[in-house]
């Protein structure tokens, strides 16, 4: 790879892997948002009580849903950030990399509509679970991204291009059963429905179905390590990342338990379930992205006067850091 294009590449690699830390931050945030029914802790948007920083109701909801809003804010410019410097660099980047970068700051956008909606609505339970299911398509897209990158920049990358279609749909499968369980686990969370099951004995279709589907979701991402042995050019990166996603979802399915178990009642252990999902998504798109980019799907020319995103100097250096 040219060395303007290494170094643009490694740029853009370190901000989306910010961006993936910010969105699960953000997630959790927003988990621990609904625990405490802080939703509704500033009563308008985009200010709180009519101030940016709301010193004087300043408590501990008013700050999660402040603070909230604020990752949020953040997130957007950074995925502005990407997309021009993707548009500007484009000659020298990924020819998926413009269209995936504006494809995530219009997902941020409709994020932001979505979360001004469930303020304004007084947290319809729809709106709220529109708003989670955004969020984690974010997620999966920036970490896909960041790993695509991270291959791109790598002097040497983990994984082979001979990487099996039957790997690469396999992670396909168990990302978007592991997406439609979060999207189940946030209409229950967004209408309390395992509240009212466990006090009222009401709702209990909902529970019941959200945890029927925690078994087929879990199914395929504990196959992904074995099937990671078993596969050719899945050393490296994404045999660890595949192991590590069957670790995780062992301890979701303990977390899952013990929030039950203790009838929801333990705040942290709730969040730390909604934690592991994104945690879990971000693992998942990751182990997609690089193994799309490792593939060959994802194509870098070689442009040696496209424009540069940092000085010539310091492109050597960074592959060193970026190898995966």
């Amino acid at each position: 790879m040219a060395q303007g294009s290494a170094s643009n590449a490694f740029r853009l690699s370190a901000l989306t892997g910010h961006l993936v830390v910010a969105l699960i931050a953000l997630i959790v945030i927003g988990g621990a948002t609904r625990v405490m029914q802080a939703g509704l802790a500033c009563p308008d948007w985009p200010l709180c009580y009519g101030q940016w920083l709301p010193g004087g109701q300043l408590n501990a909801q008013v700050f999660l849903e402040w603070f909230h809003r604020l990752d949020a804010f953040v997130v957007g410019v950074a995925l502005l950030v990407l997309t021009t410097a993707s548009l500007w660099a484009r000659r020298s980047l990924p020819r998926w990399l413009p269209f995936t970068a504006g494809l995530a700051l219009l997902l941020v956008a409709v994020q932001g509509g979505l979360g001004a909606l469930t303020v304004t609505r007084l947290l319809a339970a729809p709106l709220v679970t529109a708003h989670l299911a955004t969020a984690l398509l974010l997620v999966a897209l920036l970490s896909g991204i960041h790993q695509a990158l991270r291959v791109t920049v790598a002097a040497h990358p983990g994984e082979p291009a001979s990487l099996p279609r039957w790997w690469i749909a396999l992670v396909a499968a168990a990302l978007l059963l592991l997406l439609g369980q979060c999207l189940l686990g946030g209409s229950l969370a967004s209408t309390w429905g395992a509240e009212r099951c466990l006090s009222t004995g009401d709702g209990c279709d909902q529970l019941l179905r959200h945890r029927l589907g925690a078994r087929a979701a879990a199914l395929l991402p504990l196959l992904l390590f074995p099937a990671s042995l078993a596969a050719s050019g899945t050393r490296g990166w994404l045999r660890r990342g595949a192991l590590a996603a069957a670790l995780l979802v062992m301890v979701q399915i303990g977390l899952g338990i013990a929030t039950l178990r203790l009838s929801l009642a333990a705040p942290a252990v709730t969040i730390a379930h909604q934690s592991g999902a994104a945690l879990l998504v971000a693992l998942l798109a990751g182990c997609l992205g690089r193994s799309l980019a490792s593939h060959g799907v994802p194509s870098t020319p070689s442009v040696d006067s496209a424009p540069s995103l940092m000085s010539s100097r310091s492109g050597p250096e960074p592959l060193e850091v970026a190898h995966g």
